[in-house]
């Protein structure tokens, strides 16, 4: 019975000795807006002939897909996002002879490319806007 006295003892003692100092704790330190960066402007740009159309797919901020049927050319649409990193792509397919895309984002050209072919296919990629 004393051997297992001075044993538990023993233990608590050293538990006590090597645990005893409590660890940091960090609570009310951190930011309410864990998103520091400043919000930025993407824009996508479908330009070709004028008067004709073209079917349009672009990921939003959200990295959705959306897609538009028959959109007049030239076409623009703005995305504001607070990411620090968001991916840029855009593709569409025109009616006309020539159609081209661009991705800007804060009025900085990322991704520019045309095509001269009925019923072209383009796309416009990029991966830091």
């Amino acid at each position: 019975m004393i051997v297992l006295l001075v044993a538990g003892f023993t233990v608590w003692r050293l538990r006590n000795m090597f645990a005893s100092h409590p660890l940091p704790t960090y609570a009310g330190s951190m930011s309410a807006d864990t998103n520091k960066s400043d919000p930025k402007i993407v824009r996508y740009e479908i330009f070709g002939v004028p008067g004709a159309t073209a079917d349009i797919n672009y990921i939003d901020d959200e990295g959705d897909a959306n897609q538009i049927i028959g959109a007049p050319l030239p076409w623009a649409i703005e995305v504001e996002t607070d990411s620090p990193a968001m991916v840029g792509n855009i593709v569409a397919q025109g009616d006309g002879d020539f159609i081209g895309c661009r991705i800007l984002s804060d009025g900085e050209l990322k991704d520019e490319r045309t095509i001269h072919n009925y019923t072209a296919y383009i796309y416009c990629f990029s991966k830091a806007t």
